[in-house]
């Protein structure tokens, strides 16, 4: 009777966490080993109950208390009455906060934060049971008895808190490894959203995490990026690497918490904005710039699973160039190299009898060419051989389908097989047949069934079960360090399937995988794609179409599946990258197109070229002042309580309201006989303009928005200003010297045009340039400012053919005939008068 409720009541004690590690590390192996009930003296027993009714009793923080603290210029340490805690001033709005049961904090670098900090001043005070930090920004106050931290603005207002059950770290066995689990705790208010954790394939369709929960482990078709953004003005990331999760409704959905399955500290980053654009630019201040991409990397990507020769690829070419329809990228996807096993990295001369020559004819028709490359060897090619040699493999296999082998991955985490992986790749393909871009594909290494695998195995810099997330970061790491040093000339772009805090600095763009040929699966791609962008990555892409229909591919001449194309491929030319993917012919020329279905693909691909001087703009924000180009409406519209849980629509920049027909309203089974329409929720606060007739409504409305199939719902916000470029059929086509400025009255509005060399590092140096468009609704005045900055080559004139955009007259996709004024413009401060 005394053991069984000697046994009740020390797991209740484990469950709430009202038991220390101390005790816990005493009693538990008699527990578990059953040893307790040797115990056979009364006493002894009644002994051990009472210390685990005082462990019950005392509360949670108890032995969490601060006793004293240190101070140095960018810190301060508290010992605890067990463990440790430091709060790290990083800037005035960054706040780094570090927890251990241990008496020592672990000496290791972050993975994921590569910003060398400067000290920011702050003072401490103590007052009322608890230390408070002031920053220029923040007022940060700690709990004495608790430890736990509250954030607040400088006038007292809390921002968010740490829960007084806040951070702990519990003993855990995972895979067969002894370890700790580590958790940190926040308040949550009932008016709180929450957005970002990256990009997950099998999303509830929910784009606000307040009240979900989400895997944040890295496995088979996701992008576990353990980033945070509030409504309430705040950024979290979480600085752990082994399998995680994020649970969204706590205590009735009062609280939310991160749990790492592994690791000896708690680790987070506080970010203040409180807008989301500036939490961006701080997560992305303390990880890595995102770097500028090629022009080309803007326009339309061509793939298929896959190209079989090279024969193919070049009629390819040659079909889109002869029916003179943009594109940019042709992409030679996996099983070149077959027969020979993956990692050969060879393309197999029967086939691709020239790589080098159809490399140089895709770049004499303005093409450039994206080659798909795993981290993953078969036995039997030298590549392997050279990695086994100097300790480059792990033990980590994937399980090929296609030749029935287990084959190998190599060892990310280590530098010097990071080096001899790039050396491999760019010898054997990359500059040696001059491709321009690189497809990361399988950069996870296992697919689902291996993951307790993947645990136990060991990388060069730790154990698997503590780096389970972090193999794609590394992996694009050694790429980015290899591409940069040995192709100086031409910018890095990546596709991964995978990625992680910090990936961005790697020139690594987010691909949402293997996704299935059906509304079900593009409905989920929206919110995906804008949680990824929200989580800090700013370049995302899908596969328009989808990747597969029941592992094969669909028959895209059916009614049902190009209605699926034709919707897809909308919401791609609203994508950061605008790519094609999948299984069976799917080119804009391909002869499953009728001639309607054609016109409409045709009308988006040309919508998307003359927007470039538009999307090639905001990509020199991403890398000058880390914006977002695809943004979840609470960038904009933080205010607006309707939008927190809309999870397809999103603004294209500044000014686009773009909203996906996701819903099959013309073919198939679940086509609606209705009027064809989608809902559409306008923001309140401004005027907004129907992009393809002109007609002007008011925000904070709702509406049914006609969707025709050749229409994309897309509003204008009041006060934007669109520079548009004329017919194009590849990006750097036609400098920008005669540019259509679309303006949208209403409302005051800026908008900042950027231009370089294209394709060099050059904007590294300096070398780029901007002005600024400015419209003051009042005055009815569009302000150019001087031109800031220079570039070999750049214009010193310009024509602006300014439209005032009133119903028709500047609405739709065509070149406007006849503009308000024309405007000359030659790098100089000028006023124009509309």
């Amino acid at each position: 009777m005394l053991l069984c409720f000697l046994s009740w009541l020390f797991q209740s004690a484990i469950l709430k966490m009202k038991i220390n590690c101390y005790i816990y590390s005493i009693i538990n192996p008699l527990l578990m080993q059953n040893k307790i009930s040797g115990i056979k003296s009364f006493s002894t027993q009644l002994s051990l109950i009472i210390i685990l009714l005082i462990c019950w009793l005392i509360p949670t923080w108890s032995n969490a208390a601060i006793k004293s603290y240190q101070v140095k210029p960018d810190e301060v340490t508290f010992t605890l009455d067990k463990g440790l805690m430091k709060v790290i001033i990083c800037k005035d709005d960054i706040i780094e906060v570090k927890y251990t049961i241990f008496n020592e904090f672990l000496n290791k670098p972050s993975l994921v934060v590569n910003s060398k900090w400067q000290y920011a001043p702050f003072k401490i005070t103590q007052n009322k049971g608890s230390y408070i930090i002031t920053t220029k920004k923040l007022k940060i106050t700690i709990d004495i008895t608790t430890n736990a931290i509250t954030y607040a603005k400088l006038n007292g207002e809390v921002i968010t808190s740490e829960d007084q059950q806040n951070k702990t770290i519990s003993p855990a066995t995972i895979a067969g490894i002894n370890t700790f689990n580590v958790s940190t705790q926040f308040n949550s208010p009932a008016d709180e959203a929450l957005y970002g954790l990256g990009c997950h394939p099998l999303d509830s369709l929910s784009i606000n995490y307040k009240g979900r929960d989400q895997d944040l482990a890295i496995r088979y078709m996701t992008g576990a990026i353990p980033v945070l953004l509030s409504t309430k003005g705040y950024g979290l990331l979480w600085d752990n690497y082994s399998a995680s999760n994020f649970y969204g409704g706590v205590d009735g959905n009062t609280k939310f918490k991160y749990v790492s399955e592994s690791g000896k500290q708690v680790d987070y980053y506080f970010f203040y904005g409180p807008d989301f654009d500036h939490i961006i630019d701080l997560y992305r201040t303390a990880t890595g710039k995102a770097p500028m991409y090629a022009k080309w990397a803007f326009g339309l990507f061509q793939s298929q699973d896959r190209y079989m020769s090279q024969k193919e690829i070049l009629s390819v070419k040659d079909n889109y160039r002869n029916n003179h329809i943009p594109v940019d990228v042709i992409v030679q996807d996996w099983y070149y190299w077959d027969p020979l096993p993956i990692g050969s990295h060879v393309m197999k001369p029967e086939r691709y009898p020239d790589p080098k020559q159809m490399l140089a004819d895709l770049h004499k028709a303005n093409i450039h060419g994206m080659i798909s490359i795993w981290p993953v060897f078969g036995k039997g090619t030298n590549n392997y051989a050279a990695l086994q040699k100097m300790g480059g493999l792990t033990d980590i296999t994937w399980d090929n389908v296609v030749t029935h082998t287990f084959d190998t991955y190599y060892d990310a985490h280590y530098p010097k097989a990071r080096d001899l992986y790039w050396a491999q790749a760019r010898d054997s393909l990359i500059k040696r047949y001059d491709w321009d871009a690189w497809w990361i594909d399988q950069c996870e290494p296992d697919n689902g069934s291996l993951l307790d695998a993947r645990k136990q195995s060991n990388f060069w810099i730790g154990k698997g079960i503590d780096y389970f997330n972090t193999y794609s970061l590394e992996h694009t790491k050694g790429i980015y360090k290899g591409w940069r040093k040995d192709i100086p000339g031409k910018r890095a772009f990546f596709l991964a399937r995978q990625s992680f805090a910090g990936a961005q600095r790697n020139a690594a763009t987010l691909w949402s995988s293997d996704i299935f040929c059906g509304f079900g699966a593009f409905k989920s791609q929206v919110p995906q794609g804008i949680n990824a962008c929200a989580s800090g990555i700013p370049y995302w892409t899908s596969d328009i179409g989808g990747y597969q229909y029941h592992w094969t591919a669909p028959d895209w001449s059916k009614p049902e599946f190009r209605e699926l194309f034709t919707r897809w491929f909308q919401f791609g030319a609203f994508c950061p990258i605008f790519r094609v993917h999948g299984k069976g012919e799917r080119a804009l020329f391909s002869k499953n197109w009728d001639t309607d279905t054609k016109a409409t693909l045709l009308k988006f691909d040309k919508l998307r070229y003359r927007l470039m001087p538009y999307i090639y703009s905001l990509a020199g924000r991403v890398t000058t002042e880390n914006y977002t180009i695809m943004r979840a409406l609470t960038f904009d519209f933080r205010n607006d309580p309707n939008v927190y849980s809309i999870p397809d629509q999103y603004m294209f920049g500044p000014a686009f309201l773009v909203n996906p027909v996701t819903e099959q309203l013309y073919t198939g089974k679940n086509a609606t006989s209705s009027e064809k329409t989608r809902k559409v929720y306008l923001p309140a606060g401004f005027k907004w303009y129907n992009f393809w007739t002109g007609e002007v409504l008011n925000g904070g409305q709702t509406l049914n928005a006609p969707a025709p199939m050749d229409i994309l719902p897309l509003y204008i916000k009041a006060g934007s200003i669109v520079p548009m470029g004329p017919d194009v059929e590849y990006a750097t086509e036609k400098p920008n010297s005669k540019i259509e400025l679309r303006i949208y009255p209403g409302a005051n509005g800026t908008f900042k045009f950027y231009e370089d060399e294209n394709d060099n590092y050059n904007y590294e140096k300096g070398q780029y340039s901007t002005f600024t468009l400015t419209w003051n609704d009042k005055a009815h005045k569009l302000v150019i400012s001087d031109t800031k900055g220079s570039f070999p080559g750049m214009l010193k004139n310009r024509t602006f053919n300014v439209v005032l955009v009133n119903g028709e007259h500047g609405s739709n996709t065509g070149i406007t005939a006849k503009a308000n004024k024309i405007v000359k413009y030659s790098g100089k401060a000028m006023v124009v008068n509309l």
